[in-house]
């Protein structure tokens, strides 16, 4: 039975870093970048939720926020964090140099990006971990034995249902086809009609509306956010990303959630300070083994998404 509620409490885990994974599987897949600042995003959406649900809006402009219209506005300055890194690094790059894949810089600015966002959010909140309270008492779910948390099954379902939508997206929609275009040739793309420079915001507006969710998820799921709550999830999605396979999206659901349930039996049999050398000992015997992960292309980027 303790075998079983481990499961289920990875697979609960795993939830969290599908999101995340998916968004580095965007950036990647799609526009052939590394963005650094994934992490920090995730972190944003549930630091400021905390700070509007205890301060208030800034210079006063309201009282204290219930969790939900926190968690949104959270949400909401993650998309444009997200949208300022597109404006100041992929595009501005991209006008400048014409490819910015090709170049190094926008991956070095990405991550500037990155310590820009987690000093701000230490400057005006400080390192300390900080409660999230919800309304809500003891939600867990008692079958058999076992213990189930409703909030963790609802951000589980909530993670698969988003990364099902952008599928059927990708697949069947105008939309989907103009981003797969970009994908696979942007040059290509641009002549047969595709609005590049439209498309390429959407993409960081998904990978910032994919790490805010996330991260609203863990505020309500573990009631506590700090400014490094990114970095611990956010190596553990890159382990995940490409565990599951560069450029597959369903590679980094895979990927999330085995990474949730690898580090959850390493915490389980080995003790809590075991679980970084399980996750990354993991991927190694799988990149050994198969070095285009478990559900990997043979190209990413502009080769196939």
């Amino acid at each position: 039975m303790l075998i079983v509620q481990q499961v289920l409490n990875g697979l609960m885990l795993g939830g969290i870093y599908v999101a995340v994974a998916v968004a580095f599987t965007l950036t990647i897949g799609i526009l052939n970048f590394l963005n650094f600042t994934i992490p920090t995003l995730f972190m944003l959406a549930g630091m400021i939720g905390w700070s509007v649900s205890f301060y208030g809006l800034p210079f006063g402009m309201s009282e204290p926020l219930g969790w939900i219209p926190s968690l949104a506005i959270g949400i909401l300055c993650a998309i444009v964090a997200s949208l300022i890194v597109e404006r100041f690094t992929y595009r501005y790059f991209k006008a400048k140099h014409g490819d910015a894949t090709e170049h190094a810089i926008p991956l070095v600015s990405s991550l500037g990006f990155l310590l820009i966002f987690e000093y701000m959010i230490l400057i005006a909140h400080g390192s300390d971990p900080r409660g999230f309270h919800t309304p809500f008492g003891d939600l867990n779910w008692r079958v058999a034995g076992l213990v189930i948390s409703i909030p963790q099954v609802v951000g589980l379902i909530v993670s698969l249902a988003i990364v099902a939508g952008l599928s059927v997206l990708l697949a069947r929609s105008k939309l989907g086809r103009a981003l797969r275009a970009t994908a696979e040739k942007p040059d290509t793309a641009v002549l047969m009609g595709v609005e590049v420079n439209r498309i390429v915001p959407i993409v960081f507006i998904m990978t910032g509306l994919l790490c805010g969710l996330a991260g609203a998820l863990f505020a309500v799921n573990y009631g506590e956010v700090s400014p490094f709550m990114g970095e611990q999830v956010g190596t553990k999605a890159i382990a995940g990303m490409v565990l599951g396979g560069l450029g597959s999206v369903w590679g980094a659901v895979a990927g999330g959630l085995i990474v949730g349930l690898t580090e959850t039996f390493s915490i389980y049999f080995f003790g809590a300070t075991s679980a970084q050398v399980t996750i990354w000992g993991l991927l190694l015997v799988i990149l050994l083994i198969r070095p285009k992960g478990l559900f990997g292309h043979n190209a990413i980027g502009k080769g196939k998404f």
